[in-house]
């Protein structure tokens, strides 16, 4: 049996990735290698998410993750902290062609994460923000979980007391809202 060189996933992503007020391990990135691991699985995943970082933040940085890394999948979970500050959405779109740009010509596959924004920047803003996960993966031909904490955002009782990051107890949903887009891209099926 021939031994296959181990795949390389690199996440790039905020707090929500970074494990932000969670035990060590909690996190659905952990949980994603350990998925990885039981299915007897030759991937590394490399975790290069950051609490509060940006789009902007994510591409002053992606040239030497990626050249340090080489992945076969990069995961961006992305643009909450963007939207949350306010940002301009043509910079944060800007920043996303970016992001997927660099990852695609270092030969990885990239799958790009929805996040939608409670209503307080106003109906069109929060519109605007939410369809341009949408807009960015249809245009740069990436895959896209819709919605990272789909199941989980009407659920008060699975955030932690800043009502914008989730519990331990959130996360293996995470990982099946992630899952079913991100297993094709590693197993190539």
């Amino acid at each position: 049996m021939a031994y296959s060189a181990p795949k390389t996933v690199l996440v790039v992503g905020d707090s929500l990735s970074a494990e932000y007020g969670l035990p060590r391990g909690a996190g659905w990135v952990a949980l994603l290698t350990e998925r990885l691991r039981d299915k007897k699985m030759n991937v590394e995943v490399v975790n290069a998410s950051i609490s509060g970082d940006t789009t902007s933040g994510a591409v002053s940085r992606i040239a030497a993750l990626l050249n340090t890394h080489r992945p076969d999948v990069v995961i961006i979970e992305l643009g909450g902290n963007d939207g949350l500050r306010g940002l301009s959405l043509q910079a944060t779109e800007q920043n996303f062609r970016t992001l997927i740009k660099d990852c695609q010509d270092a030969k990885a596959r990239v799958l790009l994460i929805g996040m939608q924004l409670p209503p307080n920047y106003g109906r069109s803003y929060t519109e605007q923000f939410r369809t341009l996960f949408k807009t960015i993966s249809s245009e740069q031909h990436v895959a896209l979980v819709p919605f990272l904490l789909e199941g989980i955002a009407e659920h008060p009782d699975l955030f932690q007391a800043d009502r914008i990051h989730v519990i331990a107890a959130a996360h293996p949903r995470i990982l099946e809202n992630v899952w079913p887009y991100f297993y094709p891209l590693i197993s190539g099926k």
